[in-house]
């Protein structure tokens, strides 16, 4: 793997789970089980019912781009512009905001409630990041 620039994230008790599965090129999500819902971030308790039975389940990893953002700018060192960040809806209802690879970083190629999928960026032998591109790989 080449050097990594970007700031890498660093797990906590609560986001272990959600970062060993995507390290396995997985995406797992937190569920409630008292009220059937998934969600996310990852935290102890349910934010709808803040019950504290919580499960993990595997998501889909497919979903929609809610909106988006070409960045123009680096934000940071390691970011080369230009860039989509997205906020995409998953199936399973959840948000995750993301980056969008894969497709031209231009309104004329990306569009809200375009159908995406998950892909992940092998960080390290810790760390696989999840982004998404347009569903079945087209622009």
């Amino acid at each position: 793997m080449s050097e990594y620039k970007k700031p890498i994230p660093q797990p906590t008790p609560e986001t272990q789970r959600y970062w060993d599965g995507c390290r396995q090129h997985q995406l797992w999500l937190p569920y409630c089980t008292d009220c059937d819902q998934f969600f996310f971030y990852p935290r102890a308790f349910c934010p709808r019912c803040f019950s504290w039975n919580i499960d993990w389940r595997q998501a889909s990893g497919k979903g929609v781009v809610h909106t988006f953002a070409i960045q123009y700018r680096a934000q940071l060192p390691g970011f080369e512009p230009p860039y989509v960040t997205a906020i995409v809806q998953l199936e399973e209802g959840p948000r995750l905001l993301t980056n969008l690879v894969d497709v031209e970083p231009d309104p004329e190629h990306v569009r809200c409630d375009m159908p995406v999928e998950v892909v992940f960026e092998d960080v390290n032998d810790e760390i696989s990041l999840p982004m998404f591109r347009p569903a079945g790989g087209n622009q």
